[in-house]
């Protein structure tokens, strides 16, 4: 049977009810969070700001996590004051095979561009890093992955010639999936052609420093980026040449877990060192004093024969 509640109960419920409404924010009042502004750390789950994020060098604060990094902003890390001279931006890819998968190499290339505001994979650069002036290179991801075409091989190969004619010494950072397929044999043969530069480059005693950060694989490993007279890694890097499934299958057997990261490259005599992003102007300033005998000249560069 329905009962009626008591006046006075009816009454005290009233002091739960809200009589008016709430404090009312319009949507043009709201603190909106531009997109993009935040990143998850992929290892610890740690939310940063991208502003916190630039300050230390896009590395995670809380665990040490190294997020991928542009050329031009490793270039603003490591020379001095974040000045430099880039050179070679003109040079842009051809389609010489006239390369078509699920759509034409033409249109990779041109929303590559779009994305990045880039023109190809790879910039050069010219400054001082603690007061040595060096010639660099310096890959970037985001273009095709970062892949290693004829003109990724000539602005590798124009960094190196500058650091032979200029007698100063050569930094390569790496960052690339290995070479271009779209340009088949022409990315191959720029293999052989920054190798053979880089022979020039030792003949006159001239130092190379070659980065390799996350990742590294392919062409690019097996040719200039593992010819360095010091060899460097960022932590955790993913630096080999063939995937680890390609690599089971032709030796037979299975592989060490971790086989292809910085640390058990280091452990196993491949890399000389692994520096934390946020020392390595530092470790690159010391690196270089040692190497120029605190400003001593380098010896002459031999003539071409």
């Amino acid at each position: 049977m329905l009962q009626t509640l008591p006046n006075e109960f009816c009454s005290n419920m009233a002091w739960f009810k809200r009589k008016t409404q709430g404090i009312l924010t319009s949507r043009d009042e709201q603190i909106d969070v531009p997109e993009g502004q935040w990143e998850k750390c992929p290892e610890c789950s740690h939310i940063l700001h991208r502003r916190e994020l630039a300050e230390h060098a896009r590395v995670c604060p809380k665990c040490g996590h190294h997020f991928p990094m542009t050329s031009l902003d490793y270039f603003r890390l490591i020379f001095d004051e974040g000045r430099f001279t880039l050179h070679d931006q003109h040079l842009t890819s051809a389609d010489p095979l006239e390369f078509v998968d699920r759509k034409p190499y033409t249109v990779r290339l041109e929303e590559a561009r779009r994305q990045t505001g880039l023109n190809e994979a790879a910039q050069r650069a010219t400054g001082t890093v603690g007061g040595h002036r060096i010639s660099a290179a310096a890959l970037d991801f985001r273009f095709i992955g970062g892949s290693m075409g004829s003109v990724v091989g000539e602005i590798v190969a124009r960094a190196i010639k500058t650091a032979y004619t200029e007698r100063i010494p050569l930094l390569i950072i790496s960052q690339s999936g290995g070479a271009r397929m779209m340009e088949g044999i022409l990315s191959l043969m720029q293999m052989a052609k920054t190798a053979a530069l880089l022979t020039r480059l030792d003949e006159a005693r001239l130092p190379y420093i070659s980065l390799m950060t996350n990742p590294t694989t392919g062409g690019v490993t097996a040719s200039f980026a593992m010819l360095g007279d010091i060899n460097l890694a960022e932590p955790g890097a993913l630096i080999g040449f063939a995937g680890p499934r390609v690599i089971r299958q032709a030796v037979g057997q299975d592989l060490p877990p971790g086989f292809q990261s910085a640390e058990f490259l280091r452990e196993h005599g491949f890399l000389d060192d692994i520096v934390d992003r946020r020392q390595l102007r530092r470790y690159l300033i010391h690196l270089l004093d040692l190497l120029l005998e605190s400003g001593a000249p380098l010896p002459e560069t031999p003539s071409a024969s």
